[in-house]
């Protein structure tokens, strides 16, 4: 397994700073799954803790394992050998009702998820079997469609959205059911930049404004840096490493065996390196305008310092 050099994480945000003291919201404790069809291990002794409040990217190419293992965090799958443990009780049979109002999954593709003809109708159905009120139920509907940005589509069928449209459709039906760990399953797949772009500010707000902790899967390495706190890389069932996204960006060994390459921007500096500039490599747009700032410093001072030079 990649080791990153960092032992303990803080992690500074517009938010209060989430410091790991906490215990675990969620536990994987090796975690082995094979499915009927297959004699290869789908997932290889998996650990891996999350902690209320962050926002994790479980990162990984097609095929990696990474919808297998979000089907055992809230027991949709449950594993041949090792524990899931929620809010510090391991999943079972007898509190499989508790887990899942506590995690909310968002699967990649939300025709699988959305099934009532209206939109308020499926957002509906979670608070409904909940067993709450009439009055409850009509709250927290108007409340989730607010949050995803969707009041007024109340009417509409589901099917007659748009893919990001329907995607914010099962997002809503989840937060209705007011979880406190939401997953979701490569969330951008499929959408142009602008909708992707879309998904990622709610999935922003649901951590930032309700306090959800959040876990998504993804293959796009444009994207983890600007929203994780922590990343797994996952390659062939197994993690093959965690730690912030400057730490696992700046190990293209562990990129090239789990089938990633580095974010673009950081493929920029790289390039301005190999042309002889002393410049950091940076994987996110601000530190990327922050670096060419000091560089154009730089050059602006040593070219005051030339003329200067010149003048005598």
């Amino acid at each position: 397994m990649y080791k990153c050099t960092s032992q303990s994480f803080l992690f500074t945000q517009s938010r209060q700073s989430i410091i790991m003291t906490d215990a675990p919201i969620i536990e994987l404790k090796d975690i082995v799954y094979f499915y009927a069809s297959s004699k290869t291990k789908a997932l290889d002794n998996v650990s891996l803790s999350i902690y209320p409040g962050e926002k994790i990217a479980i990162l990984g190419a097609n095929g990696a394992g990474k919808s297998t293992l979000f089907r055992h965090i809230n027991g949709i799958l449950r594993p041949n050998s090792g524990k899931v443990f929620v809010k510090g009780e391991e999943v079972s049979r007898k509190n499989i009702r508790k887990v899942r109002q506590t995690v909310g999954i968002v699967f990649q593709n939300p025709d699988d998820q959305i099934l009532a003809p209206t939109v308020e109708q499926d957002v509906a159905f979670g608070p409904i079997n909940m067993g709450l009120s009439e009055m409850e139920v009509e709250k927290r509907v108007a409340e989730a469609l607010r949050l995803v940005h969707m009041s007024g589509f109340e009417g509409r069928s589901p099917h007659h959205l748009s893919g990001g449209q329907k995607k914010l459709v099962a997002i809503a039906g989840i937060l209705a059911m007011r979880p406190e760990v939401v997953v979701l399953d490569e969330p951008t797949a499929g959408l142009d930049p602008f909708t992707a772009s879309q998904i990622m500010r709610v999935i922003e707000e649901m951590n930032l404004e309700l306090g959800i902790t959040v876990i998504l899967s993804t293959h796009d390495v444009d994207i983890v840096p600007l929203f994780a706190d922590r990343v797994y890389v996952i390659h062939h069932g197994k993690v093959e490493a965690q730690g912030t996204a400057r730490e696992i960006f700046r190990q293209h060994e562990l990129l090239e065996h789990a089938h990633l390459r580095m974010p673009r921007i950081a493929e920029l500096f790289e390039l301005l390196q190999e042309s002889g500039l002393e410049v950091d490599i940076k994987i996110t747009p601000a530190d990327a305008r922050d670096e060419i700032l000091r560089l154009l410093g730089m050059i602006i001072d040593l070219q005051g310092q030339n003329n200067a030079d010149n003048a005598y």
